[in-house]
């Protein structure tokens, strides 16, 4: 999955309104209009079988936004800010978080789990409600920091399964 459809699905799951997902990406630091929003989340343009040099390929959609590492980033802290309100830096602290080099779902797990005040219980109860057992150990590696010795990264079909979760749990 890409960072595109990891929005829509966060997006849906959430029920997140449009002028929401503009001010969480302003939180995030990004400025973002309604109408560029909207492009960010339209599902990724098909590729063609065509070579993309060819004379005949199709125009790439002009509707579409590919919403990047740093951009898919900036909505989860922003997600954070909008959902727990700000927090004050300490001491020694840049006021926005830097960027990590992390996976996007395993992100998208961390920060959601943050953004929602979750704790692993809730986060295991989560998968249940999609029909996946994940056990402790598992959700322990998959949060643990990139280069940690048993780090795991989160496979398409978890971070699909815990959408879908977050889903049939908020959208009730």
């Amino acid at each position: 999955m890409d960072n595109n459809d990891l929005l829509i699905r966060l997006r849906y799951a959430l029920d997140i309104k449009n002028k929401d997902m503009v001010e969480i990406f302003k939180l995030g630091g990004v400025e973002l209009s309604k109408e560029e929003v909207l492009k960010v989340l339209t599902k990724t343009p098909e590729s063609d079988e065509e070579d993309d040099n060819s004379i005949w390929a199709e125009p790439v959609n002009e509707d579409y936004i590919k919403a990047d590492d740093h951009l898919f980033e900036s909505f989860l802290n922003g997600l954070i800010i909008f959902k727990r309100g700000r927090q004050e830096p300490k001491p020694g602290q840049p006021e926005i978080p830097a960027l990590t080099n992390e996976r996007s779902n395993n992100l998208l797990l961390k920060k959601v789990k943050i953004a929602l005040q979750l704790n692993s219980e809730d986060v295991l109860e989560i998968w249940d409600l999609a029909g996946v057992t994940v056990t402790r150990g598992e959700l322990g590696a998959l949060l643990r920091k990139v280069g940690h010795k048993n780090y795991k990264e989160c496979g398409d079909r978890y971070a699909r399964n815990f959408l879908k979760g977050l889903a049939i749990k908020y959208r009730k």
